[in-house]
């Protein structure tokens, strides 16, 4: 192989955690990917991967390789996508990561449109609450929503979501409807621990905020939706982590004439390279699913 395809063997190994995979998607030997990275390593005078029982795991100076090659990997790839035209299918692999909750209700019910539309695509989906490294993790688009901590990111804002208060009819019915916020401190909340528990409203210019008291709190948005589905209080959410439940009316809406802050969903791509076109084709797509579920 010449030095391009070395590169592009290496970033499959890392990609696929293996030779033979790696061997599989590029449609050669195993042979010849073992002896590649071998010479790899041995033109550039360093270990770039370490072999155990385990699998194999990129070394720091593998690490630092992989990140370079899979930029030059991805420029080449689009430029065969250019030159093939915009009519071509996106091939190769994507990596997505997304909160969970968001990704289970929001998008992965629709996800075999994508990629029934794109048959030659690989896609891997990291499902995580917390905000990780992109480069490090090898991330091709994020999922994000609320205030993105880093203003520096290369970010789209693909959706702004309503934020409710939610509960469901039987807490309701055993604790009384509120009708102001203030009557949020003699219910139970379900606390997520993001929003803290002070919660601002408005309603035609004016503000009221209220402290709620919950027994619980939660670090994650399926813990607000066991607990809530559970009745055992009344929560701050987004519209869309409680969209099956808002249209069968297993939860509802309460305070429907005061406003909370609404949530923006982005999509965020790896700093210091352009959006690839298949990162770009994805956040198309969920911008799509989106704006079709705000329509129902």
């Amino acid at each position: 192989m010449d030095r391009f395809q070395a590169m592009t063997a290496f970033v499959r190994v890392v990609e696929t955690g293996s030779f033979s995979a790696a061997a599989r998607r590029i449609g050669v030997g195993q042979p010849a990917i073992s002896k590649t990275i071998a010479q790899l390593e041995d033109r550039l005078q360093v270990r770039l991967l370490v072999r155990s029982t385990h699998g194999l795991t990129p070394t720091d100076a593998g690490l630092r390789f992989f990140e370079r090659a899979r930029m030059a990997v991805l420029e080449a790839d689009e430029a065969e996508l250019q030159a093939r035209g915009a009519g071509a299918g996106l091939s190769g692999r994507l990596r997505i990561c997304a909160a969970t909750t968001f990704a289970r209700i929001m998008i992965l019910p629709h996800l075999s449109q994508f990629m029934d539309s794109h048959p030659e695509l690989e896609v891997d989906i990291i499902l995580d609450d917390r905000v990780i490294d992109l480069v490090s993790e090898g991330i091709d688009v994020a999922l994000r929503m609320g205030e993105l901590a880093d203003s520096s990111a290369v970010a789209r804002r693909l959706a702004t979501g309503r934020r409710s208060v939610i509960a469901t009819p039987a807490y309701l019915e055993k604790h009384g409807m509120p009708l102001v916020p203030a009557d949020l401190a003699t219910h139970q909340a379900v606390v997520y621990t993001q929003l803290g528990n002070s919660w601002t409203f408005t309603r035609q210019g004016a503000e009221a905020s209220v402290a709620v008291t919950g027994r619980a709190r939660f670090s994650a948005a399926e813990g607000i939706r066991t607990a809530v589905l559970a009745h055992m209080g009344l929560a701050v959410a987004s519209d869309w982590m409680f969209a099956p439940e808002l249209a069968d009316g297993a939860v509802q809406r309460v305070l429907n004439d005061w406003n909370l802050p609404p949530i923006d969903l982005w999509a965020v791509f790896p700093t210091g390279r352009l959006a690839s076109a298949k990162a770009r084709a994805f956040a198309d797509f969920v911008e799509l699913v989106v704006s079709r579920s705000a329509q129902i």
